[in-house]
């Protein structure tokens, strides 16, 4: 099995005749490089053994020695099912199978009874499943491996497109796009304060003149005024009864939960984040210790299943009674079933192991998250079964004036919980709460009767743009559009999140300038691959394959021909200024130049001209915070107020202030103090030298010894005293004060030190760094020959290219119309390959081009 925390849980169940061993996660994945997965071949793919996993694979393999059978029991989905399988192949490959009996178990609970009823009931490897799990990962790897390469050049370095991600981040960059296009619209609602048998209440206008109220009926505070005057006028205080309908509704429990609505009621009720509810509910799943041993509290946590086992229905019903009684319980078992049509219902809903372990009884022994998470889970399992909450509701329409064809009728909407039933332990969250205006207990009221009208209010209001998505929220789209499936919904988000495409403000999604960049390259140039429907098309032909319905080469075969060619017709027939989608911000008033916001290799800036111009355009970066599509051109002229110069030291060292690539400095002749809370806009000459002083003081106090003729200094560093000559660094021994070295010892030392290596932005190897752009290009007045020198020698030197490239004549000659991008067929069916057999050989690949491969992105 995968998790140490798993193995050592049914080590305690199996007993002394089994030994439990854990994998770690996947033991081979694809090589990370071009060629992997060969279309030539069949798709033929290239794994080696994940090194960090390597030695667990050598302990299974030690173990195996002295075993009888192999059990290979990974979790029960396809992921599951592909690690068993990789290391199937692996131990086979290695001869360690001769005479083992291999056999493959699967449960979705780890109590004793499922472990031991696994154990005796088990089957052999699912070809659908390890193929559906390779069809995927390798679909990802094509559109990974030949997408992210295109973006670093057109877009900028380390950026990366998904088959999964990129629709996602589609959904939220057209959420930004319907806010931004949003015009609000003024309304007028309304109100009035009412009275009976000393019972005030309110109610709402819903009839004028005769015509219904609609929502823009009254749109401008006049109207709103006009029809006041003419309510209180026609009523003159009292309004009459015109009807009361009393009626008695039911409300019923939300299902038990799957991974998506966990997700969802997680991040609204706990604040948790999709990963942060996954990793919390695997602890729970693989086991905790509540007193007895490790013990799984919860059920498989990756389902899209709403079925609940007969026995865990009749266990949660007996605990039921026992803490609500009888009258807490439905009459009748609730039987969910699932929407999606390809949920397999053979797994069941996220659901407590056993429903008598009451959250209350075991919160000492977990930790708080995993306490948290459980009693969410408990609740709303128990909530399932429960009887539903009754409510008493009334709705009163009250007559202002005469009736007629043209009266005017208020209503008050009361409603009264009298059976609380499941709400007493769990109510369903929502995202975006309308206001409920039922919620009031009314007086007694009959046909006929007055009311007091004590007043009229009159409300303003506008209409309010779409809500962006929460964590919850985006996760429901993701599911109700088909894209991914419940174990990917966690690594779409956070991979959105790594690659600082969206950001997250007041816990909901915000895209980045980057981000909006990224999505709309794809969704102009690569429509088809980002279309929703698209990708819930190759979900469920992902379905498919996992049911034994499709064959996976077939599937990639009718992807990737014409994948490909439009990933090569766009490298050449796009420009990158066509990409970097530049925004006009006006002229610049000093030269009269046009002015224009972009992103760069290092991200968004402003130029002042154009690359046609005499003189060289003049570039500044924009500020946290500023965006892209919003920031204006006052702004904008600000950014050029960099570098400032702020006066002179009192040795007469110029002092300045700017942003360079590793964010804001103070300068003072040839030295550099960073700014870690001070903006460079806005920091005083005063306190620019209060900054200085500070850093010569840390400098004071960093030196311990100093020996400038030869270059060579004692310092205090981060982990203690060290000796440096700049291109070596030297531990000194801890027998030795660093105050006593004497420059020959110093140069021993030196001397059986490794030569320093920097990290990609500095020097390697001794050579020296290369200089480049600051973030706003040195300086306001920085030139793009500068930029383009300094985005050459950020360029990483590669192997073979992950995308074979055109030459630079076919990129003169190319059409720019794109070549069909043709529906999903999923008829096609051929003969599939038996897991236990190799993919073939593939070839090896012949780059056309040299280009960065994927370690070495910047």
């Amino acid at each position: 099995m995968e998790s140490p925390a798993k193995a050592k849980t049914i080590k305690k169940y199996l007993g002394k005749d089994f030994e439990v061993l854990a994998s770690y996660g996947h033991v081979r994945d694809l090589v990370p490089k071009e060629g992997a997965v060969d279309p030539k071949h069949h798709f033929a793919m290239k794994y080696q053994v994940v090194e960090r996993n390597q030695k667990h694979v050598d302990a299974i393999s030690r173990a195996l020695k002295k075993a009888k059978s192999l059990f290979l029991a990974t979790d029960p989905d396809r992921e599951g099912e592909a690690i068993s399988w990789h290391l199937y192949e692996l131990l086979k490959a290695q001869g360690e199978l001769k005479g083992k009996d291999v056999r493959r178990v699967v449960f979705y609970e780890i109590t004793k009874n499922s472990v031991r009823e696994a154990m005796a009931s088990p089957r052999e490897l699912s070809v659908d499943l390890v193929n559906a799990q390779q069809a995927r990962r390798a679909l990802d790897f094509l559109v990974g491996f030949n997408l992210s390469p295109l973006l670093w050049k057109k877009v900028r370095p380390g950026l990366s497109a998904g088959r999964v991600q990129s629709p996602a981040l589609r959904m939220i960059c057209e959420r930004e796009d319907e806010i931004a296009a949003f015009v609000a619209r003024e309304y007028w609602s309304i109100d009035a304060e009412l009275e009976h048998s000393e019972q005030k209440f309110p109610g709402k206008l819903v009839e004028y003149q005769g015509a219904k109220v609609e929502q823009f009926s009254f749109t401008t505070e006049s109207q709103a005024r006009d029809v006041e005057r003419t309510l209180q006028g026609a009523a003159k205080g009292e309004l009459t009864v015109l009807t009361v309908d009393r009626k008695q509704r039911k409300r019923n429990p939300a299902p038990p939960f799957t991974t998506s609505t966990l997700q969802q009621e997680a991040a609204r009720k706990l604040g948790f984040s999709a990963q942060k509810t996954m990793r919390v509910a695997q602890q729970l799943y693989e086991g905790v210790d509540i007193g007895e041993g490790q013990v799984g509290l919860i059920t498989y946590m990756r389902t899209d299943s709403l079925n609940l086992a007969q026995e865990a229905i009749g266990q949660i019903r007996d605990v039921i009674v026992q803490l609500y009684g009888a009258a807490g319980l439905a009459e009748e078992p609730r039987i969910f079933r699932t929407k999606s049509k390809n949920a397999q219902e053979a797994h069941e809903a996220i659901r407590p192991t056993a429903a008598n372990v009451l959250p209350g009884d075991i919160e000492k022994k977990l930790e708080s998250d995993q306490f948290r998470l459980y009693s969410l889970i408990w609740k709303r399992t128990v909530a399932c079964q429960m009887a539903p909450a009754i409510f008493d509701t009334v709705a009163v329409e009250m007559l202002a004036g005469p009736d007629g064809p043209k009266r005017t009728v208020l209503r008050a909407n009361g409603s009264t919980l009298v059976t609380p039933g499941y709400i007493s332990v769990y109510q369903e969250g929502m995202d975006d709460v309308v206001q409920d205006d039922s919620d009031h207990v009314l007086p007694p009221m009959k046909e006929g009767d007055r009311v007091k009208l004590t007043g009229v209010v009159p409300t303003q209001h506008f209409t309010e743009p779409p809500p962006r998505f929460s964590e919850a929220s985006l996760v429901k789209a993701l599911e109700e559009y088909g894209i991914g499936r419940p174990s990917t919904y966690a690594s779409i988000i956070s991979t959105l999140r790594d690659r600082q495409y969206v950001d997250i403000e007041s816990r909901r999604f915000t895209a980045t300038d980057i981000g909006k960049i990224v999505s709309r390259f794809l969704t102009q140039y690569f429509t088809t691959y980002v279309d929703y429907d698209f990708t819930a098309k190759m979900e469920d032909s992902l379905d498919a394959v996992a049911n034994g319905e499709q064959e996976w080469v077939p599937l990639l075969e009718r992807f990737w021909k014409p994948f490909i060619d439009l990933v090569n017709h766009t490298e050449t027939s796009v420009s990158r200024e066509e990409v970097a989608q530049a925004r006009d911000l006006g002229k610049d008033p000093v030269s009269g130049k046009p002015m224009s916001v972009r992103m760069g290799r290092f991200g968004p800036f402003v130029q002042i001209g154009t690359k046609d111009d005499e003189d060289k355009p003049r570039f500044a970066g924009l500020r946290p915070g500023q965006k892209m599509d919003a920031i204006t051109h006052a702004e904008a002229i600000e950014l050029f107020k960099l570098p400032r110069k702020l006066g002179t030291t009192p040795d007469g060292e110029e002092i300045t202030t700017n942003v360079g690539r590793f964010g804001p400095y103070v300068k003072y002749g040839a030295k550099y103090v960073s700014l870690k809370i001070d903006d460079p806009y806005e920091i005083t000459p005063e306190r620019a030298l209060e900054v200085i002083r500070e850093k010569e003081i840390a400098d004071a106090n960093r030196l311990i010894l100093d020996f400038p003729d030869t270059g060579i200094q004692v310092l205090n560093g981060r982990y203690g005293p060290y000796i440096t000559d700049k291109s070596r660094n030297a531990k000194i021994p801890k027998d030795k004060d660093p105050k006593s070295l004497t420059l020959e010892e110093c140069q021993t030392l030196l001397a059986a030190a490794p030569v320093r290596t920097f990290g990609k932005w500095g020097r390697k190897n001794g050579k020296a760094p290369a200089k480049g752009a600051a973030a706003n290009g040195k300086a306001a007045g920085s030139t793009p020959k500068a930029a383009a020198a300094d985005a050459a020698a950020t360029k990483p030197r590669a192997k073979a290219a992950p995308v074979a490239l055109a030459a630079k004549a076919a990129k003169a000659a190319a059409s720019k119309k794109a070549p069909a991008q043709p529906p999903l067929n999923t008829a096609a069916k051929a003969p599939v390959k038996a897991p236990g057999k190799s993919p073939g050989k593939a070839a090896k690949a012949k780059p056309k081009a040299k280009k960065s491969s994927v370690k070495k992105q910047p």
